[in-house]
Parts: C-alpha cells; structure tokens; sequence
C-alpha cells in the first residue's frame, strides 16, 4: 500500500509499506515495513525502511508544513532513508524530492516533478489509508514498557 505517491510521468518517488514488521510481538507489532522506491529516466533504485506510528505522526506534521508552503525533512534519523520534499523549488519552478540513504550507499537522488494541484491532499488521503490497515494496537507507556491497546 502506497504512504507517498509523486508522479509526474518522467519521474516518480513512492514509499511503499508492505506490512507488520512481525505480527503479534509486543514491542514489533507497530512497526511497519517499507520500501522507497525511486525511478526517473536517468535511474532507479530502491531502499528499505521501518516505520513506526511516530514516523507516522511526522509524516502528517510534515504535510501540514507543506501545505502552508514550508520546505520539509523527514526521517533524519541517519539510519533510514532521508526525504526532504520541497513545494517549490525555485530553480526548476516545481516541486522537488530529495532522497539520500547516508547508512548504507550515501547515494543522493533529486527528483522535480511537475505535479498537479492536490497532490498535499492525495497524500494526506493515502496516510489515512495506511493508518487504517495498519492501526497503532500497542501503547508504550514508557521507553520499552508495552501493553496492548484495549
């Protein structure tokens, strides 16, 4: 299932979650598994990734900001892929995606796209697709203390 889908043709920039890193462990139910995958004329590349439901509470504040036109940076933890996305970026006149896996590859790819007005709310609209399939069940009610949400 789709969490971000930027397309405009020539090129695109998708993170894909592709399930409960493991079902049914306490302390891993929440986690997610996922893929960001990249492609344009000139390359393609993939990437693993974990999300956990904080990932995707930045993931919606990231959304906010970019609405009010603001650039952003998400997942700078410096062990999964770095995305910055801006709305406008003034030297192509579109906005741009810029990807770099600095733990493994340290390769960089930016991507303008040409994209069409509510692509904001598209996103917003697949993060609440993903929340749906894959709702937060464990509540951690301190750092590395788990119980089931009831």
């Amino acid at each position: 299932m789709e969490l971000i889908s930027l397309s405009d043709g020539d090129n695109s920039f998708r993170v894909r979650v592709l399930g409960r890193r493991a079902p049914g462990v306490l302390h891993l139910h929440d986690r997610l598994d996922a893929e960001v995958l990249v492609t344009s004329s000139f390359v393609s590349g993939r990437l693993d990734m974990s999300l956990t439901p904080s990932d995707l509470e930045d993931w919606s504040r990231a959304l906010d900001l970019l609405a009010g036109g603001q650039d952003i940076c998400w997942r700078d933890d410096g062990h999964n892929p770095e995305i910055r996305i801006q709305p406008y970026n003034e030297e192509h006149e579109t906005p741009a995606v810029r990807v770099e896996d600095p733990s493994s590859s340290c390769v960089r790819a930016f991507l303008p796209m040409c994209l069409e007005e509510g692509w904001i709310d598209e996103q917003r609209r697949l993060l609440g697709l993903v929340r749906k399939e894959w709702p937060s069940e464990v509540l951690e009610s301190s750092p590395g203390v788990c119980a089931w949400r009831r």
